[in-house]
């Protein structure tokens, strides 16, 4: 039976499609119809469609107590259009509400009555909503009904772009089997479905896609190739994203692609503190200095997130640029990053090892706040404060040498 819809706390208003020549029965059951569907009680929908909704391609036009901001129509409020605040309202089919529950009988049972598969009156056909889900069978059953597989939805997305999850994977093969343009690019982001598959690390819907021809270094309108878009995700499933790396560059993927900052996968791979595919990166020659249009390095990516990324420990990403030939920070730039990274001391201690020498001065001691010092303690905060007391009254030369601090 599947599981219970979600409440109607207003009216559950039903009307029919516009070109219908079947009016509803005044007190047709539109509430049970709804839940039928919802619920997959294949039972009811038969009785249902059999004594009061003949014609099946009704609009279901579900009001909620939840309010929601609506954009009017320049036609109707002029240039500047208008906003108004009104209750949130859903517009679907039959076809879409089973179809989204993944209900396939159901979906069977409206099919032969010859409901449209391609009717999207709240902007998603019900191929989008099977895809949305990973309902295979569904997905299927459309398609042997003649569903569009190319059909946008109202954001401007293909079936193929809504095949987000490892479940999809079925959904994908049939739709490249009936027809699906695996490089239609999405009407805003201008991304094709491998670059989804990279925004979600699904290595096997990727292989799909490059068999099926998809365009290893296709462009969204950002200027983003695949790769940059996989290297910017958070290294949550590294393997599986790591394996998606090495099937794009097995494919010819530009290592040093640059989006519309100029920022290349290592800048991205750097600034997610995801080491993995930093080091895949440099090991295929990626540019370990390359400058995005805010004068940013890679090394630079990976000190600016640290601190919201510190449990990836982001302290092994900037080890390895320095041990890949990352131009070093600027020592009277020394202090910025032990401010913006008191509260790391690896990566204090990584960046402090690569200078055989450094200067310093009393400002260290106040650049790492007295809680962090506290919390701390680390061996390199409390020698330096001392060094710094020293060289402030002459005892020494203000230069730190290079030693190992744990």
């Amino acid at each position: 039976m599947g599981e219970l819809p979600e409440p109607v706390t207003e009216k559950l208003q039903i009307s029919p499609k516009l070109d219908s020549e079947h009016p509803l029965t005044a007190h047709a059951p539109a509430t049970k119809y709804y839940t039928a569907l919802v619920t997959g009680d294949l039972k009811s929908l038969e009785v249902l469609t059999d004594r009061y909704y003949q014609d099946v391609n009704l609009v279901f036009e579900i009001s909620k107590n939840e309010l929601e901001w609506q954009v009017k129509s320049q036609a109707s409020y002029g240039l500047s259009g208008l906003w108004s605040l009104e209750y949130k309202r859903e517009l679907t089919t039959p076809l879409c509400l089973a179809a989204r529950r993944g209900h396939a009988a159901c979906l069977r049972h409206l099919l032969r009555r010859r409901a449209d598969p391609d009717l999207a009156p709240g902007g998603r056909a019900p191929l989008h909503e099977a895809c949305l889900g990973g309902h295979t069978d569904c997905v299927e059953l459309l398609l042997e009904h003649k569903a569009d597989p190319n059909l946008r939805s109202d954001e401007g997305l293909a079936p193929l772009h809504l095949c987000t999850t490892q479940d999809s994977l079925g959904c994908a093969k049939l739709l490249l089997r009936h027809g699906a343009t695996v490089n239609l690019p999405s009407e805003d982001g201008g991304e094709t479905a491998l670059h989804v598959a990279a925004r979600h690390c699904l290595c096997d819907h990727g292989r799909l896609y490059l068999r099926h021809g998809a365009c290893v270094d296709a462009r969204s309108t950002q200027e983003e190739t695949a790769l940059g878009v996989l290297c910017g995700q958070v290294p949550g499933a590294s393997e599986d994203c790591l394996q998606f790396c090495r099937l794009l560059a097995a494919h010819g993927a530009d290592i040093d692609a640059r989006d519309e900052s100029r920022r290349s996968p290592l800048h991205k791979a750097c600034g997610a503190a995801n080491a993995s595919l930093a080091c895949f990166l440099l090991r295929r020659g990626a540019d370990v200095n390359a400058i995005d249009y805010n004068g940013i390095s890679p090394l630079g990516c990976a000190l600016q997130s640290a601190a919201f990324k510190r449990d990836l420990r982001p302290h092994l990403t900037v080890q390895l640029l320095l041990n890949h030939g990352s131009q070093k920070i600027w020592p009277a730039a020394f202090i910025k990053v032990l401010k913006s990274c008191a509260a790391m001391p690896e990566i204090i201690e990584v960046l402090f090892n690569s200078y055989l020498q450094i200067p310093v001065s009393e400002k260290w001691t106040e650049a790492v706040p007295e809680e962090v010092f506290q919390k701390q303690a680390c061996p390199f905060y409390v020698s330096s404060e001392a060094f710094c007391r020293d060289a402030a009254a002459g005892r020494h030369e203000s230069v730190l040498p290079k030693q190992h601090l744990w």
